[in-house]
Protein backbone atom coordinates (compact mmCIF):
# COMPACT_ATOMS: atom_id res chain seq x y z
CA UNK A 1 0.00 0.00 0.00
CA UNK A 2 1.38 3.42 -0.96
CA UNK A 3 2.18 5.98 1.69
CA UNK A 4 -0.79 8.22 2.52
CA UNK A 5 -0.26 11.84 1.59
CA UNK A 6 0.07 14.22 4.49
CA UNK A 7 -2.97 16.44 5.00
CA UNK A 8 -2.08 20.10 4.59
CA UNK A 9 -3.46 22.95 6.71
CA UNK A 10 -3.72 26.02 4.43
CA UNK A 11 -5.55 28.01 7.10
CA UNK A 12 -2.69 27.80 9.58
CA UNK A 13 -0.42 30.40 8.00
CA UNK A 14 0.37 32.11 4.72
CA UNK A 15 3.28 29.71 4.24
CA UNK A 16 0.96 26.71 4.68
CA UNK A 17 -1.40 28.28 2.14
CA UNK A 18 1.46 28.67 -0.33
CA UNK A 19 2.44 25.00 0.08
CA UNK A 20 -1.16 23.82 -0.27
CA UNK A 21 -1.59 25.87 -3.44
CA UNK A 22 1.64 24.45 -4.86
CA UNK A 23 0.28 20.93 -4.37
CA UNK A 24 -3.16 21.89 -5.71
CA UNK A 25 -1.74 23.37 -8.90
CA UNK A 26 0.58 20.40 -9.32
CA UNK A 27 -2.36 18.01 -8.98
CA UNK A 28 -4.42 20.07 -11.41
CA UNK A 29 -1.63 19.81 -13.99
CA UNK A 30 -1.51 16.04 -13.46
CA UNK A 31 2.07 16.11 -12.16
CA UNK A 32 3.65 13.96 -9.49
CA UNK A 33 6.39 15.43 -7.33
CA UNK A 34 8.89 13.64 -9.54
CA UNK A 35 7.28 15.23 -12.58
CA UNK A 36 7.55 18.69 -11.07
CA UNK A 37 11.20 17.94 -10.20
CA UNK A 38 11.88 17.34 -13.89
CA UNK A 39 10.46 20.77 -14.73
CA UNK A 40 12.05 22.89 -12.02
CA UNK A 41 15.25 20.86 -11.40
CA UNK A 42 14.94 20.81 -7.62
CA UNK A 43 15.13 17.74 -5.42
CA UNK A 44 11.90 15.80 -4.74
CA UNK A 45 12.28 15.82 -0.95
CA UNK A 46 12.96 19.56 -1.02
CA UNK A 47 9.76 20.22 -2.97
CA UNK A 48 7.83 17.94 -0.63
CA UNK A 49 9.04 20.02 2.33
CA UNK A 50 7.90 23.17 0.58
CA UNK A 51 4.43 21.71 0.06
CA UNK A 52 4.26 20.75 3.75
CA UNK A 53 5.44 24.26 4.78
CA UNK A 54 8.48 22.77 6.51
CA UNK A 55 10.86 25.10 4.67
CA UNK A 56 10.43 28.69 3.53
CA UNK A 57 11.04 28.91 -0.24
CA UNK A 58 13.32 31.62 -1.65
CA UNK A 59 11.54 34.06 -3.93
CA UNK A 60 13.21 32.72 -7.06
CA UNK A 61 11.97 29.19 -6.28
CA UNK A 62 8.40 30.50 -6.03
CA UNK A 63 8.85 32.12 -9.44
CA UNK A 64 10.29 28.97 -11.00
CA UNK A 65 7.38 26.86 -9.71
CA UNK A 66 4.88 29.50 -10.87
CA UNK A 67 6.26 29.47 -14.40
CA UNK A 68 6.59 25.68 -14.55
CA UNK A 69 2.94 25.20 -13.52
CA UNK A 70 1.76 28.16 -15.64
CA UNK A 71 -0.37 29.73 -12.92
CA UNK A 72 0.00 33.35 -13.99
CA UNK A 73 1.79 34.73 -10.94
CA UNK A 74 -0.51 33.23 -8.30
CA UNK A 75 2.29 31.39 -6.49
CA UNK A 76 4.45 34.52 -6.52
CA UNK A 77 1.59 36.57 -5.06
CA UNK A 78 1.00 34.02 -2.29
CA UNK A 79 4.76 33.88 -1.62
CA UNK A 80 4.73 37.64 -1.07
CA UNK A 81 1.98 37.22 1.53
CA UNK A 82 3.97 34.48 3.26
CA UNK A 83 7.11 36.60 3.18
CA UNK A 84 5.29 39.58 4.65
CA UNK A 85 3.97 37.35 7.45
CA UNK A 86 7.48 36.04 8.11
CA UNK A 87 8.99 39.54 8.23
CA UNK A 88 6.32 40.72 10.64
CA UNK A 89 7.29 37.84 12.91
CA UNK A 90 10.97 38.79 12.61
CA UNK A 91 10.14 42.41 13.38
CA UNK A 92 8.46 41.39 16.62
CA UNK A 93 11.75 39.78 17.69
CA UNK A 94 13.97 42.53 16.30
CA UNK A 95 12.09 45.37 18.00
CA UNK A 96 11.20 44.07 21.48
CA UNK A 97 9.24 46.18 23.94
CA UNK A 98 11.65 45.37 26.77
CA UNK A 99 15.23 45.18 25.58
CA UNK A 100 16.66 41.72 25.70
CA UNK A 101 19.79 43.00 27.43
CA UNK A 102 17.67 43.79 30.48
CA UNK A 103 15.90 40.44 30.64
CA UNK A 104 16.96 37.33 32.47
CA UNK A 105 18.81 34.72 30.40
CA UNK A 106 16.67 31.77 29.35
CA UNK A 107 19.23 29.61 27.60
CA UNK A 108 17.72 26.44 29.05
CA UNK A 109 14.46 27.21 27.27
CA UNK A 110 16.07 27.47 23.86
CA UNK A 111 15.19 24.66 21.45
CA UNK A 112 17.94 22.05 21.43
CA UNK A 113 18.98 19.79 18.62
CA UNK A 114 17.16 16.53 19.06
CA UNK A 115 18.85 13.38 17.87
CA UNK A 116 17.82 13.22 14.20
CA UNK A 117 16.43 10.13 12.60
CA UNK A 118 18.85 8.20 10.40
CA UNK A 119 16.24 8.24 7.65
CA UNK A 120 16.06 12.04 7.59
CA UNK A 121 17.74 13.84 4.73
CA UNK A 122 20.79 16.08 4.90
CA UNK A 123 20.66 18.95 2.45
CA UNK A 124 23.86 19.27 0.42
CA UNK A 125 24.75 21.66 -2.42
CA UNK A 126 25.31 20.52 -6.00
CA UNK A 127 26.01 22.52 -9.13
CA UNK A 128 23.88 21.94 -12.22
CA UNK A 129 24.86 22.36 -15.87
CA UNK A 130 23.59 25.93 -16.02
CA UNK A 131 25.74 26.96 -13.07
CA UNK A 132 23.01 27.12 -10.44
CA UNK A 133 23.69 25.74 -6.97
CA UNK A 134 20.84 23.39 -6.13
CA UNK A 135 20.14 21.51 -2.91
CA UNK A 136 19.82 17.74 -2.81
CA UNK A 137 18.62 15.65 0.12
CA UNK A 138 20.95 12.77 1.03
CA UNK A 139 19.78 10.18 3.61
CA UNK A 140 21.45 10.86 6.95
CA UNK A 141 22.35 7.21 7.36
CA UNK A 142 24.16 7.23 4.01
CA UNK A 143 26.08 10.32 5.07
CA UNK A 144 27.09 8.99 8.47
CA UNK A 145 27.79 5.36 7.69
CA UNK A 146 28.95 5.55 4.11
CA UNK A 147 31.05 8.68 4.33
CA UNK A 148 31.07 11.78 2.23
CA UNK A 149 32.02 9.99 -0.95
CA UNK A 150 29.06 7.60 -0.81
CA UNK A 151 26.78 10.51 -0.02
CA UNK A 152 28.08 12.13 -3.17
CA UNK A 153 27.14 9.06 -5.12
CA UNK A 154 23.66 9.13 -3.63
CA UNK A 155 23.30 12.79 -4.54
CA UNK A 156 24.58 12.24 -8.06
CA UNK A 157 22.03 9.47 -8.60
CA UNK A 158 19.06 11.79 -8.08
CA UNK A 159 17.09 12.97 -11.07
CA UNK A 160 17.85 16.59 -10.18
CA UNK A 161 21.29 16.42 -11.74
CA UNK A 162 21.99 15.94 -15.41
CA UNK A 163 24.65 13.55 -16.65
CA UNK A 164 27.26 16.28 -16.32
CA UNK A 165 26.09 17.52 -12.93
CA UNK A 166 28.11 16.59 -9.87
CA UNK A 167 28.25 17.50 -6.18
CA UNK A 168 29.96 20.78 -5.64
CA UNK A 169 32.85 19.73 -3.39
CA UNK A 170 33.20 16.00 -3.86
CA UNK A 171 35.56 14.36 -6.35
CA UNK A 172 33.96 13.47 -9.70
CA UNK A 173 35.69 10.10 -9.87
CA UNK A 174 33.20 7.28 -9.05
CA UNK A 175 34.08 5.17 -6.03
CA UNK A 176 36.29 7.74 -4.33
CA UNK A 177 35.08 7.80 -0.73
CA UNK A 178 38.09 9.11 1.20
CA UNK A 179 37.20 12.81 1.18
CA UNK A 180 38.10 14.57 4.43
CA UNK A 181 34.77 15.39 6.15
CA UNK A 182 36.29 18.38 7.97
CA UNK A 183 37.49 19.89 4.71
CA UNK A 184 34.11 19.26 3.10
CA UNK A 185 32.20 20.79 6.00
CA UNK A 186 34.39 23.90 5.94
CA UNK A 187 33.84 24.30 2.22
CA UNK A 188 30.10 23.92 2.72
CA UNK A 189 30.18 26.52 5.48
CA UNK A 190 31.86 28.93 3.08
CA UNK A 191 28.99 28.44 0.61
CA UNK A 192 26.46 29.07 3.39
CA UNK A 193 28.33 32.24 4.41
CA UNK A 194 28.07 33.47 0.81
CA UNK A 195 24.36 32.60 0.79
CA UNK A 196 23.86 34.60 3.99
CA UNK A 197 25.68 37.59 2.51
CA UNK A 198 23.51 37.50 -0.59
CA UNK A 199 20.12 36.30 0.63
CA UNK A 200 20.08 36.79 4.38
CA UNK A 201 20.03 34.45 7.38
CA UNK A 202 16.90 32.55 6.39
CA UNK A 203 18.75 31.04 3.43
CA UNK A 204 21.29 29.32 5.67
CA UNK A 205 20.06 28.87 9.21
CA UNK A 206 18.27 25.52 8.78
CA UNK A 207 21.22 23.96 6.96
CA UNK A 208 23.62 25.21 9.64
CA UNK A 209 21.51 23.72 12.43
CA UNK A 210 21.22 20.43 10.48
CA UNK A 211 24.97 20.19 10.03
CA UNK A 212 25.73 20.93 13.67
CA UNK A 213 23.72 17.80 14.45
CA UNK A 214 25.61 15.84 11.79
CA UNK A 215 28.98 16.94 13.19
CA UNK A 216 27.89 15.95 16.69
CA UNK A 217 27.14 12.42 15.47
CA UNK A 218 30.41 12.22 13.54
CA UNK A 219 32.30 13.20 16.70
CA UNK A 220 30.76 10.32 18.59
CA UNK A 221 32.27 7.89 16.07
CA UNK A 222 35.79 9.38 15.95
CA UNK A 223 38.77 9.37 18.30
CA UNK A 224 41.96 11.37 18.78
CA UNK A 225 42.94 13.99 16.23
CA UNK A 226 39.87 13.34 14.07
CA UNK A 227 37.56 14.14 16.96
CA UNK A 228 39.51 17.30 17.83
CA UNK A 229 39.29 18.46 14.22
CA UNK A 230 35.53 17.92 14.29
CA UNK A 231 35.34 19.89 17.54
CA UNK A 232 37.00 22.79 15.75
CA UNK A 233 34.63 22.70 12.79
CA UNK A 234 31.62 22.33 15.10
CA UNK A 235 32.78 25.47 16.91
CA UNK A 236 32.91 27.28 13.57
CA UNK A 237 29.36 26.21 12.73
CA UNK A 238 28.15 27.20 16.21
CA UNK A 239 29.69 30.67 15.82
CA UNK A 240 27.98 31.00 12.43
CA UNK A 241 24.66 29.94 13.95
CA UNK A 242 25.19 32.69 16.52
CA UNK A 243 25.72 35.22 13.75
CA UNK A 244 22.58 34.14 11.87
CA UNK A 245 20.45 34.49 14.98
CA UNK A 246 22.09 37.82 15.76
CA UNK A 247 21.19 39.12 12.31
CA UNK A 248 17.61 37.94 12.81
CA UNK A 249 17.48 39.91 16.07
CA UNK A 250 17.22 36.81 18.30
CA UNK A 251 19.92 37.84 20.75
CA UNK A 252 19.23 35.12 23.31
CA UNK A 253 19.77 32.37 20.74
CA UNK A 254 22.83 34.22 19.39
CA UNK A 255 24.36 34.35 22.86
CA UNK A 256 23.63 30.65 23.39
CA UNK A 257 25.42 29.66 20.18
CA UNK A 258 28.42 31.92 20.81
CA UNK A 259 28.79 30.45 24.30
CA UNK A 260 28.61 27.00 22.73
CA UNK A 261 31.23 27.97 20.13
CA UNK A 262 33.60 29.18 22.85
CA UNK A 263 33.17 25.94 24.80
CA UNK A 264 33.78 23.78 21.70
CA UNK A 265 36.82 25.82 20.61
CA UNK A 266 38.46 25.46 24.01
CA UNK A 267 37.68 21.72 24.06
CA UNK A 268 39.28 21.33 20.65
CA UNK A 269 42.47 23.06 21.77
CA UNK A 270 42.28 25.74 19.07
CA UNK A 271 44.43 28.69 20.27
CA UNK A 272 42.94 31.23 17.82
CA UNK A 273 39.23 30.62 17.47
CA UNK A 274 38.38 31.43 21.13
CA UNK A 275 39.87 34.89 20.55
CA UNK A 276 37.62 35.41 17.55
CA UNK A 277 34.55 34.23 19.47
CA UNK A 278 35.34 36.62 22.35
CA UNK A 279 35.46 39.46 19.81
CA UNK A 280 32.16 38.31 18.34
CA UNK A 281 30.63 38.23 21.81
CA UNK A 282 31.76 41.84 22.20
CA UNK A 283 29.97 42.68 18.94
CA UNK A 284 26.79 41.00 20.17
CA UNK A 285 26.98 42.84 23.49
CA UNK A 286 27.25 46.12 21.58
CA UNK A 287 24.18 45.26 19.50
CA UNK A 288 22.38 44.60 22.80
CA UNK A 289 23.54 47.99 24.16
CA UNK A 290 25.44 46.20 26.92
CA UNK A 291 28.29 48.70 27.32
CA UNK A 292 30.21 46.83 30.02
CA UNK A 293 29.93 43.54 28.14
CA UNK A 294 31.11 45.07 24.86
CA UNK A 295 34.17 46.64 26.51
CA UNK A 296 35.11 43.78 28.82
CA UNK A 297 34.82 41.12 26.13
CA UNK A 298 36.83 43.23 23.67
CA UNK A 299 39.56 43.73 26.29
CA UNK A 300 39.61 39.97 26.95
CA UNK A 301 39.99 39.24 23.25
CA UNK A 302 42.81 41.78 22.90
CA UNK A 303 44.64 40.29 25.88
CA UNK A 304 44.24 36.72 24.62
CA UNK A 305 45.10 37.47 21.01
CA UNK A 306 48.36 39.38 21.19
CA UNK A 307 50.02 36.90 18.82
CA UNK A 308 47.26 37.37 16.21
CA UNK A 309 47.05 40.99 15.16
CA UNK A 310 44.08 40.63 12.81
CA UNK A 311 41.98 39.15 15.61
CA UNK A 312 43.11 41.96 17.91
CA UNK A 313 41.97 44.38 15.21
CA UNK A 314 38.53 42.76 15.19
CA UNK A 315 38.27 43.06 18.97
CA UNK A 316 39.37 46.71 18.95
CA UNK A 317 36.79 47.50 16.28
CA UNK A 318 33.95 46.17 18.41
CA UNK A 319 35.42 47.70 21.54
CA UNK A 320 35.21 51.06 19.77
CA UNK A 321 31.44 50.61 19.54
CA UNK A 322 31.35 49.99 23.28
CA UNK A 323 33.24 53.25 23.90
CA UNK A 324 30.81 55.10 21.60
CA UNK A 325 27.85 53.69 23.52
CA UNK A 326 29.58 54.97 26.66
CA UNK A 327 29.81 58.46 25.09
CA UNK A 328 33.62 58.41 24.88
CA UNK A 329 34.50 59.91 21.49
CA UNK A 330 38.27 59.98 21.87
CA UNK A 331 38.50 56.41 23.19
CA UNK A 332 36.27 55.17 20.37
CA UNK A 333 38.30 56.84 17.62
CA UNK A 334 41.60 55.70 19.17
CA UNK A 335 40.36 52.10 19.23
CA UNK A 336 39.47 52.28 15.54
CA UNK A 337 42.87 53.81 14.72
CA UNK A 338 44.42 50.93 16.65
CA UNK A 339 42.39 48.43 14.60
CA UNK A 340 43.80 49.97 11.41
CA UNK A 341 47.32 49.67 12.83
CA UNK A 342 46.81 46.02 13.78
CA UNK A 343 45.44 45.24 10.31
CA UNK A 344 48.46 46.87 8.67
CA UNK A 345 50.84 44.66 10.69
CA UNK A 346 48.89 41.42 10.35
CA UNK A 347 50.23 40.04 7.04
CA UNK A 348 52.71 37.67 8.67
CA UNK A 349 50.37 36.21 11.27
CA UNK A 350 46.99 36.09 9.57
CA UNK A 351 44.68 33.49 11.13
CA UNK A 352 43.02 30.88 8.95
CA UNK A 353 40.57 32.19 6.36
CA UNK A 354 37.63 30.94 8.42
CA UNK A 355 38.14 33.88 10.80
CA UNK A 356 37.66 37.57 10.04
CA UNK A 357 38.45 37.37 6.34
CA UNK A 358 36.05 40.31 5.93
CA UNK A 359 38.13 42.64 8.09
CA UNK A 360 39.67 45.34 5.91
CA UNK A 361 40.14 49.11 5.95
CA UNK A 362 36.63 49.71 4.59
CA UNK A 363 35.00 47.56 7.27
CA UNK A 364 36.77 49.44 10.05
CA UNK A 365 35.64 52.75 8.51
CA UNK A 366 32.03 51.53 8.37
CA UNK A 367 32.28 50.82 12.07
CA UNK A 368 33.72 54.31 12.53
CA UNK A 369 30.62 55.71 10.83
CA UNK A 370 28.40 53.71 13.16
CA UNK A 371 30.31 54.97 16.19
CA UNK A 372 30.09 58.56 14.96
CA UNK A 373 26.33 58.18 14.60
CA UNK A 374 26.07 56.87 18.16
CA UNK A 375 28.16 59.86 19.31
CA UNK A 376 25.91 62.33 17.46
CA UNK A 377 28.42 63.21 14.69
CA UNK A 378 25.84 62.54 11.97
CA UNK A 379 27.17 64.48 8.93
CA UNK A 380 30.58 62.81 9.25
CA UNK A 381 28.92 59.42 9.67
CA UNK A 382 26.74 59.91 6.58
CA UNK A 383 29.76 60.79 4.44
CA UNK A 384 31.64 57.66 5.53
CA UNK A 385 28.62 55.43 4.92
CA UNK A 386 28.26 56.80 1.40
CA UNK A 387 31.91 56.06 0.61
CA UNK A 388 31.61 52.58 2.08
CA UNK A 389 28.55 51.79 -0.03
CA UNK A 390 30.46 52.69 -3.18
CA UNK A 391 33.28 50.29 -2.27
CA UNK A 392 31.13 47.41 -0.98
CA UNK A 393 31.29 44.24 -3.15
CA UNK A 394 28.01 43.37 -4.87
CA UNK A 395 27.69 39.99 -3.15
CA UNK A 396 27.51 41.65 0.30
CA UNK A 397 23.87 42.43 -0.35
CA UNK A 398 22.49 42.10 3.15
CA UNK A 399 25.31 44.26 4.57
CA UNK A 400 24.50 46.85 1.91
CA UNK A 401 20.99 46.99 3.34
CA UNK A 402 22.35 47.50 6.87
CA UNK A 403 24.67 50.31 5.75
CA UNK A 404 21.93 51.97 3.69
CA UNK A 405 19.56 51.97 6.68
CA UNK A 406 22.28 53.41 8.93
CA UNK A 407 23.17 55.98 6.30
CA UNK A 408 19.49 56.93 6.15
CA UNK A 409 19.45 57.48 9.90
CA UNK A 410 22.59 59.63 9.68
CA UNK A 411 21.03 61.72 6.89
CA UNK A 412 17.82 62.15 8.88
CA UNK A 413 19.72 63.25 11.97
CA UNK A 414 21.67 65.68 9.75
CA UNK A 415 18.42 67.32 8.61
CA UNK A 416 18.36 65.77 5.12
CA UNK A 417 15.06 63.86 4.84
CA UNK A 418 15.28 63.42 1.05
CA UNK A 419 18.60 61.58 1.29
CA UNK A 420 17.30 59.62 4.28
CA UNK A 421 14.25 58.41 2.36
CA UNK A 422 16.35 57.51 -0.69
CA UNK A 423 18.68 55.35 1.40
CA UNK A 424 15.86 53.91 3.48
CA UNK A 425 13.85 52.91 0.40
CA UNK A 426 16.77 50.90 -0.96
CA UNK A 427 17.34 49.31 2.45
CA UNK A 428 13.65 48.38 2.71
CA UNK A 429 13.84 46.45 -0.56
CA UNK A 430 16.83 44.46 0.72
CA UNK A 431 15.11 43.83 4.06
CA UNK A 432 12.15 42.44 2.13
CA UNK A 433 14.40 40.08 0.23
CA UNK A 434 16.66 38.93 3.09
CA UNK A 435 14.57 39.11 6.26
CA UNK A 436 17.50 40.67 8.12
CA UNK A 437 16.48 41.75 11.60
CA UNK A 438 19.35 44.24 11.72
CA UNK A 439 17.97 46.10 8.69
CA UNK A 440 14.44 46.00 10.10
CA UNK A 441 15.59 47.40 13.43
CA UNK A 442 17.50 50.25 11.76
CA UNK A 443 14.50 51.04 9.53
CA UNK A 444 12.17 51.14 12.53
CA UNK A 445 14.44 53.73 14.12
CA UNK A 446 14.66 55.65 10.84
CA UNK A 447 10.87 55.71 10.76
CA UNK A 448 10.90 57.49 14.13
CA UNK A 449 13.70 59.82 13.02
CA UNK A 450 11.58 60.98 10.06
CA UNK A 451 8.49 61.75 12.17
CA UNK A 452 9.30 65.49 12.29
CA UNK A 453 8.88 65.63 8.48
CA UNK A 454 5.65 63.62 8.45
CA UNK A 455 3.85 66.24 6.36
CA UNK A 456 6.33 65.87 3.48
CA UNK A 457 4.81 63.65 0.79
CA UNK A 458 7.93 61.56 0.15
CA UNK A 459 8.33 60.94 3.90
CA UNK A 460 4.67 60.02 4.24
CA UNK A 461 4.93 57.58 1.33
CA UNK A 462 8.06 55.98 2.78
CA UNK A 463 6.57 55.60 6.24
CA UNK A 464 3.39 54.11 4.81
CA UNK A 465 5.36 51.66 2.71
CA UNK A 466 7.40 50.70 5.76
CA UNK A 467 4.27 50.06 7.82
CA UNK A 468 2.98 47.70 5.13
CA UNK A 469 6.28 45.86 4.69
Amino acid sequence: MGQQRRTLAPGRSALDLWGAELRAWRDQRGLSLAGLCELVRYDRSYLARLERAERFPPEHVAGICDRALEVGGELVRLWQLADAERRRAVALVAIPAAHVANSAPEVDHLPVLAAPSESEGIIVPCRSDDGRIIWVSVPRRTFLLGGIGLAAGAAASTRVLTTKGRPLFWPPTPGVADVDPVDHLRRLRAILVDSDNLLGPGSAIHAVRDHIGVIQQLREERRGADRRALLEVQAEYAEFAGWLHQDLGDFQAARYWLDRALELAHAGGDPEFPVFVLARKSQLAGDMHDVAGALDLADAAVAAGQAHRRLVGVAMTYGAHGHALDGLHKASMLALDGAHAQLGRSACDDPPARMARWLDESYIEVQRARCLSVLGRHPAAAAIFERALEALPADYRRDRGVYLARAGRAHASSGQPELAVAAGTQAMAIAHQTGSGRIITELATLNNDLARWKTMSLVTEFREALSLA
